[in-house]
C-alpha cells in the first residue's frame, strides 16, 4: 500500500488531537511542544491512552485524557533515561578498567593484537580493524602522545585503546576471548558467571543506544534481552521472569552492579523515587511485577 498521509502543520496536529477527544487546554503551550519535541515523539507516549482496538480502531483517547498527562508521561521518561545513562556510565568504566586491568597483568600490554587469546580469528580480524580506525579517528591527547612517541606497536596499549573503543566493541571482545577463565576473571568481579555478563554486556549496548538517541524506554518492548542469572540467589530472586522483555530487570541488574561498584550509591533509592512520584506510571508496564516495592533492590 502506497502511504498518502499528507504533512500536518502545527495547527493541524492539535486539531486532530482535539477530534480524537485530547483534552488541550493550553493550545499555545502544546504548540510550542510540539514544535520542539514533534507528533512523532510524543507519539509513543500518548499509545497508552487510547481507547484500546477494536474499539480505537480510530484511534480515540479515553474521557478525561489531557496533554499535560502525555508530556508528565514524556518527562518521567526523560528522567528515567537520565537515571538508567548514569547507571550505564558507571558499569561501563568499571568494565573498561577491569578487561584492561586484569588481562593486561595477566598476558602483556598489547595481548590484543595477538589472535591466539581470542575465540575465532575471523572476529579477531574484524575487531582490530574497527579498533584501527578508532585509533585513527582519535583526537585524545594520550593517543596522540603514542602515535608522536612510539613506533612499534603501532596500536597503543590495552589500556589506552580499551578507552576508544566503542561499548560494543569491547562487548565483543570479551565474547570472543578464548579461554573461559579469562572471562570468568572478569566476571567474578562482579559476582557473576561468565556467561550472564556476556549476555548482560551486549544487551546493555542495546539499551545504551536507546538511551544515546533519546528513545522511549519506560515501556518499550525490548528487542535484545539479557540471560537470567540463577546466582547469586538474592539477584536472580528480583528478576521477573515473565516480563523478560521490558526495562524492570535491566534496572535490577543495573542496581546489582552499582551496589557492587559504589557501595552506599543512591541511585536504587532515586529510581523508586522517580517512579513513586509519577502517579501516571504503572510499573507492571515496566516489566516489575505487582509486589516491585518490596524488592531487596531498593534496601540500603
Amino acid at each position: 500500500m502506497k502511504y498518502g498521509k499528507p504533512p500536518l502543520s502545527i495547527d493541524q496536529q492539535i486539531v486532530l488531537l482535539l477530534s480524537r477527544g485530547m483534552i488541550v487546554a493550553d493550545r499555545a503551550r502544546a504548540a510550542r511542544y510540539l514544535s520542539n519535541i514533534s507528533y512523532f515523539r510524543l507519539r509513543g507516549y500518548w499509545i497508552p491512552f487510547e481507547v484500546p482496538e477494536p474499539a480505537g480502531a480510530d484511534h480515540r483517547f479515553q474521557p478525561g485524557t489531557t496533554f499535560n498527562d502525555v508530556l508528565d508521561l514524556y518527562v518521567f521518561d526523560r528522567k528515567f533515561r537520565l537515571l538508567i545513562l548514569e547507571a550505564i556510565e558507571r558499569i561501563e568504566v568499571s568494565f573498561r578498567a577491569h578487561f584492561a586491568n586484569e588481562l593486561g597483568i595477566r598476558y602483556g600490554s598489547h595481548f590484543y593484537l595477538d589472535a591466539a587469546h581470542f575465540f575465532r580469528n575471523d572476529i579477531h580480524r574484524q575487531l582490530l580493524e574497527s579498533l584501527e580506525q578508532e585509533v585513527a579517528r582519535s583526537k585524545e591527547p594520550f593517543i596522540e602522545h603514542y602515535r608522536a612517541t612510539y613506533t612499534k606497536p603501532e596500536l597503543p596499549p590495552i589500556w589506552a585503546v580499551s578507552e576508544v573503543m566503542s561499548f560494543g566493541q569491547l562487548s565483543h571482545w570479551y565474547k570472543n576471548l578464548k579461554k573461559r577463565g579469562d572471562r570468568q576473571t572478569l566476571a567474578r568481579v562482579y559476582n557473576l558467571d561468565e556467561a550472564i555478563l556476556q549476555s548482560f554486556m551486549h544487551h546493555l549496548t542495546h539499551v545504551r543506544n536507546i538511551t544515546a538517541h533519546h528513545g522511549r524506554l519506560w515501556n518499550r518492548r525490548l528487542t535484545i534481552t539479557m540471560s537470567q542469572p540463577r546466582q547469586p540467589k538474592e539477584l536472580a530472586l528480583m528478576f521477573n521472569t515473565r516480563r523478560d522483555r521490558y526495562i524492570a530487570n535491566t534496572v535490577i541488574m543495573l542496581g546489582y552492579l552499582l551496589k557492587l561498584i559504589s557501595p552506599g550509591t543512591t541511585w536504587p533509592e532515586r529510581l523508586r523515587h522517580l517512579i513513586e512520584d509519577a502517579t501516571r506510571i504503572d510499573p507492571v508496564a515496566m516489566g516489575f511485577a505487582t509486589d516491585w516495592r518490596e524488592l531487596p533492590l531498593w534496601r540500603r
